[in-house]
């Protein structure tokens, strides 16, 4: 066929609703979607394409996997009543936080009114609640003491860094500087996954929890190995306000990364944050990253670590970009790791 302004490419039709051109790759992938072919055999989505996949989107918004919007889709609803009592309950949230924050409003003016102005400072606590989430310490080596400060922890957060940047390091000390932070490592051979499953039986409300994230897992098209269930019981787990995961794509197939970001892109409003370390583009798709998620970067100079826009030109966006490779790449250098050799003695 021809292609008429009505018809769009995947990166416009991507842009005007709102995901990545991968996202419209998936949904084809998996049958949910099918764009119109012009005689050059490429992709393009007319009137008819466009609304299916506002349609998918929208599914895809309530949380559901790829699997639940086939059936949903197909006219099966049975998937679509929870989604919608989690959609709800995080609506309800935000409504509450909303009330407090007019409240708070309606406080203030009346202190104006009274004469009584609040300073700067109060001003700043009383309105942004969320700021003592913000967290301040001196890095340390390979850096100089230099003060690292974030002032604003987003629901996911990716740490990138080419080998001996120190982004472990970094890890490390913001699970120790965050409220009620942990850090959870790599220990996802399958003596780790022998721990999580003893600590799953150990605990029936965990192991619903785990069991309910691997089946969506499962159904978005993770394969359920050792690595995952072991990692999947430490995310799950109760306790941590804040959880730091160190290279989170360890062990997992690309199938299982990307599984696994839609899982944790979709968890419910007021989840704890989460701060990934990666360095594979299944985990951290540069286009894909939300208004919700922000990128730190261990530079390989060992400047301070840098928060950097997702945006192609932004400071820091090329730097972020080479750390990161197809899953594929990273398994030809899994094992490799950054060594600090022994001081010798003078």
């Amino acid at each position: 066929m021809r292609p008429s302004a009505s018809f769009l490419s995947p990166s416009e039709a991507a842009e005007r609703l709102g995901v990545s051109a991968k996202a419209l790759r998936i949904y084809e992938e998996r049958g949910l979607l099918d764009p119109v072919r012009t005689a050059a055999g490429w992709r393009v989505y007319g009137p008819e394409q466009m609304a299916r996949a506002s349609e998918i989107a929208t599914l895809r918004a309530l949380g559901l996997s790829i699997a639940e919007i086939g059936r949903v889709l197909g006219g099966d609803a049975t998937d679509l009543e929870p989604a919608l009592a989690t959609h709800q309950a995080g609506l309800e949230g935000r409504i509450g936080a909303l009330a407090a924050l007019v409240d708070t409003v309606r406080s203030l003016r009346s202190d104006l009114a009274q004469g009584r102005a609040p300073g700067i400072g109060e001003l700043a606590r009383r309105l942004r609640p969320d700021a003592d989430l913000a967290v301040a310490f001196d890095l340390p080596w390979p850096w100089g003491g230099e003060r690292f400060e974030l002032r604003t922890v987003r629901p996911i957060t990716f740490i990138v860094g080419p080998l001996g940047s120190g982004k472990t390091r970094l890890a490390r000390c913001l699970a120790e500087a965050l409220p009620g932070g942990a850090f959870l490592g790599t220990e996802r051979s399958a003596d780790g996954a022998s721990a999580a499953r003893a600590q799953l039986d150990g605990d029936p409300a965990l192991r619903q929890r785990a069991e309910r994230a691997l089946a969506w897992l499962a159904e978005e098209g993770a394969t359920v190995s050792d690595a995952l269930v072991a990692l999947v019981s430490g995310l799950e787990a109760d306790g941590p306000v804040a959880l730091v995961v160190d290279m989170v794509e360890d062990g997992l197939d690309e199938a299982s990364q990307e599984a696994l970001i839609a899982h944790l892109r979709h968890r419910a409003a007021g989840a704890r944050p989460l701060f990934l370390l990666t360095r594979s583009t299944a985990i951290l798709d540069l286009p894909a990253v939300g208004r919700d998620e922000a990128i730190l970067l261990c530079p390989a100079n060992h400047a301070p670590p840098i928060q950097v826009a997702p945006y192609p030109g932004a400071p820091g966006y090329e730097a972020v970009a080479t750390c990161l490779a197809s899953p594929a790449v990273r398994a030809r250098t899994a094992g490799t790791i950054a060594w600090r050799p022994a001081p010798t003695a003078a």
